[in-house]
């Protein structure tokens, strides 16, 4: 990125132009500016030339998966949510940030738009910024309120990063939950949460797949505080009980490990030809500890691929 930012600014006369544009002009006139850019260019642009970015542009390409099974993918996801869930339409767009602020991860990775905003990448991190307002609210009426925000969506999501995976699209439907409280010691909070996210994914995928549908749980402590829970009694054995699928530890889990906190799991399928694939990824992150700047809050996350679901599993 260096190499191509010198190359910009030598063509254009300006050294440091991409600097002077990021910290000398405010947001508005940064959109301002922007705006006229693109606006100048599509004057340019002819219909051959839209065609052309159509057919080549990875971006703006329609999904493979069928509607009609997304659709039936959401009706048994949605259907098997608790009652305290609310559910939420997002915007496509959401603050710039809203990725690379909260979790680990490079700007880059989304796409940005010349509105000051980005498009969706992780319908988590939206599930985040509106639990932390509920949040903020119910402290404001009684400070340290342990009532619980549960959140729930389904979205199409937009990713600036290629992958080397030919079978990764670079936008795909996502079904996510989001669970904010207060911490109540021992890690309470987060196993509660936990085992209600991974009983409302497993419910969905057997009303969606079948009852007989080949799944398996693992679960990461990340954190030494993590390994000292009891994580057999309190998450496990109630989660094999009730599902009777395969339920165990993982702990050479490498991914994630910069992204959740204290504890993270994986839901796994095993596709019609024998291949086993995981679909369903979630833990706990300190997101809400930062948009609210108070160290006893707490947030668990979650999201299941409606693509891969559907493509893999359920297009017939």
């Amino acid at each position: 990125m260096n190499k191509i930012l010198k190359r910009i600014e030598a063509q254009a006369g300006v050294p440091g132009l991409a600097a002077i544009l990021a910290e000398r002009l405010a947001p508005t006139d940064l959109q301002s500016l922007l705006l006229e850019v693109y606006r100048a260019r599509s004057r340019d642009r002819t219909p051959a030339d839209v065609l052309a970015d159509y057919r080549g542009n990875r971006f703006v390409r329609p999904s493979q998966a069928a509607p009609a099974c997304l659709l039936r993918w959401e009706q048994s996801a949605f259907a098997q949510l608790p009652p305290e869930f609310q559910t939420l339409e997002l915007s496509p767009v959401c603050p710039l940030g809203t990725t690379s602020v909260l979790a680990p991860l490079d700007q880059n990775w989304v796409v940005s738009t010349a509105r000051n905003t980005e498009v969706v990448s992780d319908c988590t991190n939206v599930l985040a910024l509106e639990a932390a307002l509920q949040r903020r609210e119910l402290l404001a009426a009684q400070p340290g309120s342990p009532e619980t925000v549960h959140l729930a969506t389904s979205h199409r999501l937009l990713r600036g990063q290629k992958y080397a995976d030919p079978t990764l699209s670079t936008h795909f439907s996502l079904f996510g939950l989001c669970s904010a409280g207060r911490d109540r010691g021992d890690l309470r909070f987060e196993l509660e949460a936990l085992g209600t996210h991974i009983r409302c994914y497993l419910a969905a995928m057997r009303a969606f797949l079948g009852p007989e549908a080949p799944l398996r749980l693992t679960v990461t402590p990340f954190s030494e505080l993590a390994r000292s829970a009891p994580l057999e009694t309190a998450l496990l054995d109630p989660i094999q009980t009730a599902f009777e699928i395969p339920c165990e530890f993982d702990e050479g889990r490498a991914s994630g490990r910069k992204y959740y906190r204290d504890l993270a799991f994986l839901i796994y399928a095993a596709a019609p030809d024998g291949r086993e694939m995981h679909l369903c990824d979630g833990g706990s992150v300190d997101w809400t500890q930062k948009l609210l700047s108070d160290d006893k809050e707490r947030l668990v996350i979650s999201g299941l691929g409606s693509e891969r679901l559907c493509t893999e599993f359920g297009q017939g």
